[in-house]
Order: C-alpha cells, then sequence, then structure tokens
C-alpha cells in the first residue's frame, strides 16, 4: 500500500469510528470538503502536513496519534 492510499484508509477509519461524514469532518477541522475527499481519491497525491494537522484536531487526535494504526506498518517504498 502506499503512504497516500494509506493516509486515505486512516482517514476513513477514523470518520467511521467517529461516526462522521467527510463534510462534517470538514467543518470541525476547518479544511474544505474539496481537499478531503482529493485526499481520499487520486487527486492529492502528497496530503498536506497542515491540512492533515488540521483534520487531526477535528478529530482530538495528535498526529502521533493519527499514524498510530497497523495501517502504517507495511508501507510501500516510494523511491524509484
Amino acid at each position: 500500500m502506499t503512504a497516500k492510499k494509506a493516509v486515505a484508509n486512516r482517514i476513513i477509519e477514523l470518520c467511521t469510528a467517529k461516526n462522521l461524514t467527510v463534510n462534517s469532518l470538514a467543518n470541525i477541522s476547518g479544511v474544505s470538503p474539496s481537499t478531503i475527499y482529493s485526499m481520499l481519491n487520486t487527486k492529492s497525491q502528497n496530503p498536506g502536513v497542515v491540512s492533515l494537522k488540521k483534520i487531526c484536531d477535528g478529530f482530538d487526535i495528535t498526529l502521533r496519534g493519527f499514524f498510530d494504526s497497523d495501517i502504517f506498518d507495511n508501507i510501500e517504498q516510494e523511491i524509484r
């Protein structure tokens, strides 16, 4: 799995766990819905750390908490 896909999967996982839609996450995090949707699909290949930090604030977790998931254990090497 790529890092981008792992980030997208983690956002979806946290939305499900906290019973949030993407639009409600956008509202509480101060990130536009289009930015979050671009992180979830192929538009954004490199999600920005500032946007990700705002999303973490919306989830009421730290960046460390965001990346503390088995999803990130088997990330593919992306150096080519």
